[in-house]
């Protein structure tokens, strides 16, 4: 991710790509962008997931979801000349989706996997790394978040499993 300055407002406008990749906005905060898209996501997940009746469609739609954002990233990073610009955050977004559909629906859970969700997009472990250093295209910037979502989401589980058993 970059330190460059957020691109202006109308660059959102010049291209579809660009709105998706930066987060309908999210991306343009001049404070942590990639927290800024990851509170974007939790606070559209009610709207997105209740607009799917069941879980395979939910399903598809993150399947979709990942796959439009391998493209949008791809032009945007292009656009902005830097392919992991800190103002794309459709990476973050995406991938916290998935983390909050395997979480469970309780404030408390919701922070913890923002929590944990943001330790793991910042701290990059393998193979996250990898594909944050190495793999510059949008599957490389999805990539490294798809991955901080999984240890998110199996920090999730373990801790779940650990307190219904203390409890």
């Amino acid at each position: 991710m970059s330190k460059t300055p957020a691109p202006p407002f109308s660059f959102l406008l010049q291209h579809p790509a660009h709105l998706i990749a930066c987060g309908f906005g999210s991306g343009l905060s001049p404070i942590a962008p990639g927290t800024a898209g990851t509170l974007f996501a939790w606070l559209t997940f009610p709207l997105v997931h209740s607009a799917f009746p069941d879980d395979l469609g939910f399903g598809i739609f993150m399947l979709l979801a990942f796959l439009l954002g391998l493209t949008a990233c791809q032009i945007a990073g292009r656009a902005l000349g830097e392919m992991d610009h800190g103002s794309i955050v459709w990476d973050e977004i995406a991938p916290f989706w998935a983390v909050l559909f395997f979480t469970p629906a309780v404030w408390l859970w919701q922070l913890a996997a923002f929590a944990a969700f943001r330790f793991f997009d910042i701290v990059k472990p393998p193979p996250a790394s990898y594909f944050d250093q190495k793999v510059k295209n949008g599957f490389g910037v999805m990539m490294d978040d798809v991955i901080a979502a999984a240890y998110a989401i199996l920090t999730l589980a373990l801790s779940k499993a650990v307190m219904d058993r203390l409890f």
